[in-house]
């Protein structure tokens, strides 16, 4: 795949069968949209804001072989377009998770498991404070697993049930983007930034950077679906 529309492609590929399947009888996640726009738009905002300053920092940088040449600050338009893509994709599929199955409950496993992995994130970032791509993905993505544990929200099993099924589809996008299977990656990494471990062609880190975008996004997406419920009692919380 040599070409310049190489990840406009890709953002095209990941939204397509989930927009399409959005208006199956079965699931109508269209009617949900009025849920993920706007927390999409601010976790995308948030994420732009990131990768702006990263791209100036060096930390990694785009091929002008793969992208159109049409750029947002330091960004190519397929970057911003990636911020909508991926989340309406993943946040699809955990709805779908979530009304298949109905996985509203916290156990002391998923407690449990959650305190490790923040443990084990919270260390990694500790340790390598010099590695930026790893130490800001790897606290803020631990900061967001602890705030929602205080919480005790009911989804957090939905949702890692949901990223796990992602990771399929995560490892063919992704590793298109970093190199896997075509002659050039889309996206190149400046080692020095990050632990400079990969899976295949992919960075450890881009794992838990995609977590935590799309917990952000669920984060957001659960919150507006509670604050619709709770607006007639006029007794609002954030969770």
């Amino acid at each position: 795949m040599n070409s310049k529309y190489t990840y406009l492609f890709i953002d095209f590929l990941c939204i397509l069968f989930p927009f399409i399947f959005s208006f199956h009888p079965r699931i109508r996640f269209y009617k949900q949209w009025k849920y993920f726009l706007f927390p999409c738009l601010i976790t995308a905002s948030l994420f732009i804001s990131w990768d702006i300053i990263f791209t100036h920092q060096a930390v990694w940088s785009f091929n002008s072989k793969k992208i159109l040449g049409i750029y947002f600050f330091n960004l190519p338009i397929e970057e911003i377009l990636f911020f909508i893509c991926i989340p309406y994709a993943c946040v699809f599929t955990y709805y779908v998770i979530q009304k298949s199955f109905n996985l509203y409950f916290y156990t002391k496993t998923i407690i449990i498991l959650s305190y490790i992995l923040i443990l084990i994130l919270s260390l990694i970032a500790t340790i390598y404070m010099d590695r930026l791509y790893t130490s800001i993905t790897f606290l803020s993505l631990s900061t967001i697993i602890l705030f929602l544990l205080l919480k005790k929200v009911k989804w957090l099993l939905s949702f890692y049930i949901s990223f796990l099924i992602i990771l399929i589809p995560f490892f063919i996008s992704n590793g298109i983007l970093t190199g896997s299977w075509i002659d050039e990656p889309v996206v190149l990494y400046n080692e020095k930034y990050n632990l400079g471990i990969r899976l295949g062609t992919i960075p450890m880190e881009d794992i838990f950077y995609g977590m935590l975008l799309v917990l952000l996004n669920v984060t957001g997406f659960e919150f507006f679906k509670k604050k619709e419920k709770l607006l007639p009692s006029k007794s609002i919380k954030l969770f």
